[in-house]
């Protein structure tokens, strides 16, 4: 559409209170020697804005990305943010040849904010913006005014009615809320929470320019459109750089109007700011340091690496909330002069020359071109001069005087000039060959190295540098004197030499000059080295109890020298400290003064004039035990009891070297002496049992080990104390009826103590006997007995001492008696009620027959069941049951009866009583039970709709709902093996039965059910269900084949249980009805004939041929639209849809998915289902 927009009428100018076409650019702007002019449009998300370029089009440049960066004469928008074409980037492209530009009306619903900048150069501010809608105008200077318009062209009506719309509201806005505001931009159309504001240009010398900024051509011309959401600092500049600082400064942040978009932007005074500048050398998008962090606009950073490239970044901080950063700007620090070089060196020298080296230092920017060198002369007064001036990193100096100091400096110099001098460092030329050195002292002397120092020669000078080499000869060896050091020290340690070896050694010196004499042969001796270890040490003879002799080898190397002493160490025990027990020469020793049975570990060393060898292997030995001593005498622990006695005895105070392996105790009566032993162990207590009462005992006992048993302990006497009576004897047990019954005992012996009371325990159950009887009686009657049950009991004397023994568990059966009453009657289920009465059919009872033909109703009978009650050792013969008014029933020894012939709903009370062969027992509590109602009859079964795979059943006229019977129907239908399987039970009166199959017939039954039981089935009904219709078919395929013919083809349909399928295709052309075209059996037909500019409308059925009916046919399928257009338009559109005609029925329609039917089937199937939910819950349950 922008490239068919005609420019805007010469004539229909804006006033000018609201200018189009600004003046011409200063002249030093268009040729590039004068600032430059950048434009800077806000283009809001949505909107665009036009311009027209050199060669005569129109550019449109649209909102969607905030804005756009646009070169005139080229196609390609460059994306923000981008820099201002810097002054120092080189000449501008001239501008005088471009035709005036100017935004299309049409395209600006609202007047944009355009702001013209003029940066001068690096470092200047641009200038303030103006709130004015400004396109501007480039022109030749020379031949146009500001208000040219000879490059316009006459617009059309249309363009002039929108130019004057857009005018129109321009005025309105300026003469609304913002009017007095005339310094402050208007703000953007779409409201955001954030700020906003245009953004200047980098830094002159930066290094964020896009590639293309400095290659424009001669014939185009540059204009940046930038925008930035103020959120943060603006106009981040840098000004200043110098090689090692430079200065930022920025605007504070721009706080937009949250209301209306009318108002300006202010900064708020209430809202401290604060500032961090983020500094990085990495990269742009690399780490950042902070570098600044305060109040200020302004910010110096110091300490910067000359020649580097910087970006830097500022970001504000209110209250603790930091913003967004700032847009990064690219700065390069200057060059300078080099770094200050290190110190040089000395390579190489002798008596009259020096040759010195140096590395290059760091030549911040710009390559060095030269070195300055200079030195002292030998002079040493601090005075120094040029020796040396060039781009080597080395240099000799000749002719200098021998074993004489030299100081030298060095400085760097590039074209931005000279480092500062380098540490002076002070040399030394060589002199003539030394002196022979005095000969070498030995300072240490060890077993395999030897440590000797020798002095400087003494006629050398001080600063002459003298090396030594320092000799020695091995006279085993044979190959006369070798080197072993060569360096600048005087002292040195030769290592990995021979134990007790002699050797000779000389030193010479030498310098640059030669070498010395060797000094005076010195002869050294190392040391002797340590013996090894002896052998370990064995036992020689016999081991005895306080006593044995050691013996051992000597060691197989004594380490150069003699051995001079051997020492032998014993320990007691695995962790106690070693003592010497022997020192001395010989190979062997006696070790006396042992304890017996104690474990001793011995070891051996040697000494010789080397060193104290390392200990041997210890020995482990172990003296023989002896026997333990006495035992102290055992002792009674706790109280002494009748018939046992808890004895205890402490260890033997000497255990003879070997642990105490048992105990002997020894007991005698105290009128018998003879003793017998009666505990052997290793504890030192016993329990002594099997003791008289009140008897004294007399006890005593020794300790044994591994070498026999110890001496006996003094005796012990002690007295058991009474005893508990003995177990009563002859318990008699005597039934004086069915309920009571008399025990009889005699009484114990006493044990010392008289018999306080005895306890009789009386029980059903051996194990569950308790005390029905306390006392001193030999006697006691038992009452409240159950008639033919076993009984068992037993009894206990108690004395003062304790408690007797029970005596043996004597028993007893009471005699028998008349049942007991008869508990728990409850009346029988209604499926217990039916088993009973089936299982009752031809039995004879009481000398009547049961009638058990005519079917269940539990409204003429009564089901009871009651518990067998105890027969109290007579079998129960028959069961009285009392009906109150009516006369009694007997019936047999059974637990369940059912009483017919009742009436329905009658409250009958009820008694059971058990009679055996003694009588009658008494009758049990009386139970109130009542028949239940009749049940209802089935209603009648009907099909309310019939389908290929579904019944739905209806039965009843639906006025039972709000009964109080409560009544509910049961549905069954017969299956393959005429069974009859339940479809249904509930209250509701209808019923479909799904998942059928075709030209099928069905049997199904019904029946009502109440509280007073289930009715009897209904007749059968039969209903069979229809053959299955073809099903829809999607929407035909529409293939154009010319003008006026086409292809409709379809999904072909399967034949369906052995009928085919043809297909009816109808067609429709423009409002007309429906007509049939074609009906076969092929899935596609050619329709030919077809008119332009109509439109037509297929569709598609599938028909079964079966017997009865002939055909069955399926739902059409959705209509596929075609249309003919003429065919200089377009082509004729296919889309399948239905539906009345629309103004826009040309748009294609798409058609729902499989997937989509399915899904919306489902969703109003979940809709159906929770509706009828409800209407069962609300109307029919409730």
């Amino acid at each position: 559409m922008a490239d068919h927009t005609p420019p805007l009428e010469p004539g229909r100018l804006p006033a000018s209170d609201y200018p189009l076409l600004g003046p011409p650019p200063p002249a030093g702007m268009v040729n590039g020697d004068g600032p430059q002019q950048v434009i800077l449009v806000q283009v809001n998300a949505g909107e665009a804005f036009t311009i027209r370029r050199d060669d005569g089009q129109f550019q449109c440049i649209t909102g969607k990305t905030g804005c756009r960066e646009f070169h005139p004469g080229s196609h390609s928008p460059l994306h923000p943010p981008s820099p201002l074409h810097p002054a120092s980037a080189g000449p501008a492209p001239p501008h005088s040849h471009l035709s005036t530009f100017i935004p299309h009306p049409a395209m600006l619903p609202q007047p944009l904010a355009i702001y013209p900048a003029v940066v001068s150069g690096a470092g200047d501010m641009a200038s303030p913006f103006i709130p004015q809608y400004h396109p501007l105008q480039f022109c030749e200077q020379d031949s146009h005014s500001s208000h040219a318009r000879a490059g316009f062209v006459p617009r059309d009506e249309r363009t002039s009615k929108t130019y004057e719309r857009l005018q129109k509201k321009i005025k309105e806005r300026q003469g609304g809320p913002n009017k007095d505001k005339s310094g402050s931009p208007p703000s953007s159309p779409q409201k955001s929470a954030g700020r906003t504001s245009w953004l200047d240009g980098r830094n002159g010398t930066g290094k964020g320019q896009e590639p293309g900024a400095a290659s424009a051509t001669t014939t185009a011309a540059k204009y940046d459109w930038n925008v930035q959401i103020n959120v943060t600092p603006s106009s981040l500049q840098v000004t200043d750089i110098q090689a090692r600082s430079a200065v930022l400064t920025w605007s504070s942040p721009l706080v937009s109007d949250s209301g209306d978009g009318n108002g300006g932007s202010e900064n708020d005074p209430h809202d401290p700011l604060s500032y961090e500048v983020m500094v990085s050398n990495t990269g742009k998008d690399e780490k950042y340091k902070t570098a600044y962090s305060g109040e200020d606009l302004t910010v110096t950073l110091e300490a910067l690496r000359p020649a580097t490239d910087y970006h830097a970044r500022v970001g504000a901080l209110c209250d603790h909330l930091q913003g967004y950063p700032s847009e990064t700007v690219s700065f390069t620090t200057l060059s300078c002069e080099p770094d200050t070089p290190a110190a040089p060196r000395k390579s190489s020298g002798n008596k009259n020359t020096i040759l010195l080296q140096w590395k290059a230092p760091c030549d911040n920017g710009s390559k060095i071109q030269n070195y300055v060198l200079q030195w002292d002369e030998g002079k040493g007064n601090g005075e120094f001069e040029q020796c040396y001036y060039g781009p080597q990193k080395q240099h000799r100096v000749a002719k200098l005087l021998p074993a004489s100091k030299y100081t030298f400096r060095l400085a760097a110099k590039n074209d931005l000039g000279t480092s500062a001098f380098s540490e002076p460092i002070s040399l030394f030329t060589s002199c003539s060959v030394p002196a022979s050195p005095p000969r070498p002292a030995l300072l240490k002397a060890g077993v395999t190295w030897l440590t000797l120092q020798w002095q400087r020669p003494a006629s050398s000078p001080k600063d002459d540098d003298i090396l030594y080499t320092l000799e020695m000869e091995d006279d085993g060896s044979g190959y006369g004197f070798k080197p072993k050091y060569d360096g600048e020290e005087v002292s040195y340690t030769i290592k990995n030499l021979c134990r007790s070896t002699k050797y000779k050694f000389r030193v010479i010196a030498y310098n640059t000059e030669g070498k010395s004499v060797p000094s005076q042969v010195a002869e050294f001796t190392t040391c002797p080295d340590r013996p090894a270890r002896p052998g370990q040490p064995a036992l020689k003879g016999r081991l005895h109890s306080h006593s044995f002799r050691l013996a051992w080898e000597a060691p197989k190397d004594d380490g150069g020298s003699e051995i001079t002493k051997y020492s032998v160490e014993i320990s007691e025990g695995t962790g106690a400290s070693w003592k010497t027990v022997y020192s001395g020469s010989a190979l062997e020793h006696v070790c006396e003064g042992l304890k017996p049975g104690c474990t001793y570990q011995i070891r051996v060393c040697c000494t010789s004039k080397g060193g104290q060898s390392p200990v041997s292997e210890a020995l482990q030995v172990q003296t023989l035990p002896v026997a333990p001593g006495p035992c102290l005498p055992p002792r009674v622990a706790g109280k002494p009891k009748a018939r046992e006695l808890q004895l205890r005895w402490g260890p033997p105070q000497v255990d003879g070297g070997s642990a105490v392996s048992c105990y002997s105790l020894q007991m005698a009566c105290v009128q018998a002496e003879e003793y017998r032993e009666v505990y052997q162990g290793c504890d030192p207590d016993c329990t002594v049992s099997g003791l008289l009462p009140g008897t004294a005992y007399s006890f005593r006992v020794r300790a044994a080990n591994k070498a026999g048993h110890g001496p006996l302990s003094e005796q012990c006497d002690v007295t058991t104390s009474p005893g508990a009576p003995e177990q009563c004897k002859v318990l008699q047990v005597a039934c004086k009826s069915p309920t009571c019954a008399v025990i009889r005992w005699e009484a114990p012996q006493c044990n010392g103590a008289p018999v306080a009371e005895y306890r009789l325990e009386w029980g059903a159950a051996e194990g569950g006997m308790q005390t029905c009887y306390s006392g001193p009686a030999l006697s006691h009657e038992v009452r409240g007995l159950q008639p033919a049950t076993y009984y068992f009991c037993r009894v206990q004397a108690v004395n003062a001492a304790g408690v007797g023994p029970f005596c043996e568990v004597a028993t007893c059966q009471t005699p028998c008696s008349v049942p007991a009453a008869v508990s728990n009657i409850h009346a029988l289920e209604d499926s217990e009620l039916r088993e009973e009465l089936e299982a009752a059919g031809g039995d004879e009872e009481d000398g009547a027959e049961r009638d058990t033909s005519s079917s269940f109703c539990p409204s003429s009978c009564l089901g009871l069941r009651w518990d067998t009650p105890c027969d109290h050792g007579a079998e129960i013969t028959s069961y009285c049951i009392d009906l109150g008014d009516r006369q009694p029933v007997i019936v047999g020894p059974v637990t369940r009866y059912i009483i017919q012939n009742l009436q329905p709903e009658t409250s009958y009370r009820i008694r059971i009583q058990a009679l055996n062969s003694l009588g009658s027992g008494p009758f049990s509590h009386t139970v109130r039970l009542k028949t239940k109602a009749l049940p209802p009859l089935p209603p009648r079964l009907e099909c309310a709709a019939i389908s290929h795979q579904t019944l739905k059943l209806r039965w009843g006229d639906g006025s039972a709902k709000g009964s109080s019977d409560a009544i509910q129907y049961e549905l069954q239908m017969e299956d393959k093996n005429g069974r009859f399987v339940s479809l249904y039970k509930g209250p509701c009166h209808t019923h479909k039965v799904q998942r059928l199959n075709e030209a099928t017939s069905y049997a199904l039954r019904i029946r009502a059910l109440n509280e007073a039981g289930e009715g009897p089935f209904s007749d059968v009904y039969t209903f069979t269900t229809p053959l299955s219709p073809p099903g829809p078919l999607k929407a035909p395929r529409i293939d154009c084949l010319d003008d006026h013919s086409c292809d409709v083809s379809w999904d072909p349909v399967p034949p369906m249980k052995g009928d085919s399928i043809i297909y009816t295709l109808q067609c429709m052309m423009g409002n007309s009805a429906f007509k049939q075209v074609y009906k076969g059996s092929a899935a596609s037909f050619r329709l030919s004939g077809l008119q332009q500019n109509t439109e037509y409308r297929f569709r598609v059925c599938a028909i079964r041929q079966c017997q009865a009916p002939s055909e069955l046919s399926g739902p059409y399928s959705s209509a596929a639209v075609l249309s003919l257009q003429r065919s200089e338009t377009a082509a004729g559109s296919i889309t399948s849809g239905a539906g009345p005609r629309a103004p826009d029925a040309e748009r294609p329609r798409a058609s729902l998915t499989d997937e989509q039917c399915a899904a919306l089937i489902l969703l109003l199937f979940a809709v159906i289902s929770i509706l009828i939910a409800f209407v069962i819950q609300y109307f029919v349950i409730k």
